[in-house]
């Protein structure tokens, strides 16, 4: 596949979001929240899926159940007074890609967390991401917590364009304050 191959692709997948089912979109938001890894999104999918025809409808927000079928494997929704743990799914979603994070000190360090919040944490994985072509994104969860998902720069422009359409307030990692 060539590069102008996945410029089309990435093309017809923005023109297809504004006018795809919420299912559709979900679907979409799992590939690129999975780079590489189909199996994995087609299983949280298929939790997705099952949850939904559990609710009501309209009584749930897509985001809160990709939320919980993506957590601690695809994505993220930690406690904002638990930078420990913050730093411990960061690094674990990393590992899916042979990928570690320089926090700039030893996470493993007690003294590490003392002067950290989760603001300075995420910036930093934003900034270390970046360098491997991959994008830390947040987004605006209801409750005093952080979330979000990695994925592959070069899906930047899907991403916001489904999160758009989702109705996700997203900002990438680096913008959180």
């Amino acid at each position: 596949m060539s590069v102008s191959d996945d410029d089309d692709d990435a093309a017809d997948m923005l023109d297809d979001i504004g006018e795809a089912s919420v299912e559709t979109q979900v679907w979409q938001l799992l590939q690129l929240i999975n780079p590489g890894d189909e199996d994995t999104a087609l299983q949280q999918f298929d939790d997705y899926r099952e949850t939904v025809a559990t609710l009501a409808e309209d009584s749930y927000e897509p985001v809160q159940i990709v939320a919980h079928v993506i957590d601690w494997r695809s994505g993220f929704h930690i406690d904002v007074g638990d930078p420990r743990a913050l730093v411990q799914v960061i690094d674990e979603l990393c590992a899916r890609w042979n990928l570690s994070i320089d926090w700039n000190g030893d996470p493993a360090d007690d003294d590490f967390f003392e002067d950290m919040d989760g603001a300075s944490l995420l910036a930093t994985a934003y900034d270390r991401l970046a360098e491997y072509g991959y994008t830390l994104w947040v987004w605006e969860a209801d409750d005093d917590s952080h979330a979000g998902w990695i994925t592959l720069t070069r899906d930047a422009e899907s991403m916001r364009e489904l999160a758009t359409a989702l109705g996700i307030n997203l900002r990438l990692g680096s913008e959180v304050s």
